[in-house]
Order: structure tokens, then sequence, then C-alpha cells
């Protein structure tokens, strides 16, 4: 998800926080630090050298096959910018596929992509990945995720975007929530929707307002 040069701004030129900048302050770090305990064990046994080694081997073929999805979306082709070995362009294409086979069957129409938005009312910015309408021709807000699970941050990412977009647009988002998963290891397409995020939307106004409680609070340590 791109995210402005010089970070959002809102109308009169103040610099404001990103969604993801807003709760990644308040993300549960359990399963991280797991990770890093995990990554530091392989270390001790010889089997990486770094830290990042098998998260970087891992994601490969989940990320790859987001890549070629943004290139179909946009209409570009695919040309990546590393090289990938036979398997793992074998399991993003097969990834890849499952996805096209979703869209097709759900008619799905994608009429805006990457959308840099402010909230004036809340004072924060945002990138929702698509907007589109399904088969039902509902307008729906989607989000690609290269991830192994589906955690609560994801929810409340979605329903920052619906904010985002409906103070910005006159058409409301009817068709509810869809998140594209792709596995990061295998690239294994999942699909997951919600018609309403109410709760996550009352979740990510606390955590706005508590951002910048943090902020004062941290001046005063």
């Amino acid at each position: 998800m791109p995210h402005p040069k010089g970070g959002y701004r809102n109308k009169d030129g103040k610099r404001i926080p990103g969604v993801t900048t807003i709760i990644g302050r308040f993300k549960d770090s359990g399963a991280l630090l797991w990770w890093a305990y995990s990554q530091g064990q392989a270390a001790e046994r010889g089997e990486i050298n770094s830290l990042y080694d098998k998260r970087d081997e891992a994601a490969e073929a989940g990320t790859l096959a987001h890549l070629m999805v943004e290139c179909h979306i946009n209409k570009e082709n695919f040309e990546p910018d590393q090289d990938y070995s036979e398997d793992t362009y074998a399991l993003a294409e097969q990834g890849f596929e499952n996805y096209l086979h979703w869209a097709d069957n759900n008619n799905l129409v994608i009429v805006e992509q990457e959308i840099e938005l402010v909230s004036e009312l809340y004072q924060y910015g945002g990138c929702p990945d698509a907007i589109g309408y399904d088969n039902s021709g509902n307008l729906c807000l989607i989000d690609w995720k290269t991830s192994n699970g589906v955690y609560p941050d994801y929810i409340i990412q979605l329903a920052a975007y619906k904010q985002l977009w409906e103070e910005n647009n006159s058409d409301r988002i009817t068709g509810g929530f869809h998140l594209l998963r792709f596995s990061k290891e295998h690239a294994d397409f999942a699909h997951h929707y919600w018609s309403e995020l109410e709760d996550a939307w009352e979740q990510f106004k606390l955590f706005r307002k508590a951002y910048d409680i943090d902020k004062k609070l941290k001046k005063r340590a």
C-alpha cells in the first residue's frame, strides 16, 4: 500500500497520521515477539544467517501473486524487479489464477485503486487498496494482504477506510468489505467478507483519540 512521500496533510497543511500508523501504535505485539523468538532459535541452530532470512523467503510467493493482481487491475505488463525461482513463480501464478477465478465468479469491477484520502473530521489519512462493484451492483471496499492469517487490525483498517471514502465521496459503501489474502509461502488465495464493521470503527475512533493522548504523554515523560 502506498504512502504519500510527505505524509498525509489536512486542508491547513498540517501533517496528520495515517491509518496504519495509528493502528500500529496499539497493535498486539505477541505474534511479533513469538516470531522474533523463533527466528533467534533458528539462527542459533545455524539454519539462517540473519533475523529476516526466512521471513523474506516465505513472503516471496504471496508477494509475487499480489503484484500480479495489481498489474492485472492496472492493465500493466508484469515485470518483477527481482529474480524468483521456478517454484516460487509456479505458486504465485496458481494463487493469481485462483484470484481471477473468484473475481470472475463474482463479477468484481474495480473502479478506484490506491486513492489517497484525508478525513478532516477525524484528522487522519489513508489509502484504500480498491473500491469496486460486486455482482449485485453494490459499492464495496477491497483490500489485499499477504499474510498467513486474518488479524483484528486488518478489520479495523477496513473500517477506517470506509470513513475516509464516505467523507470524501457521495457514494456509500453498501456492498461491505472484502479482504483478499495470499498466504506468504504458498500464495494460497482466500476471500474474507464482512457486511458491516461498526465495532471495528468504534475501536479505530478510540485508537485515534488515544494516539493524540499518547503523543502528549511522551512529551511529559
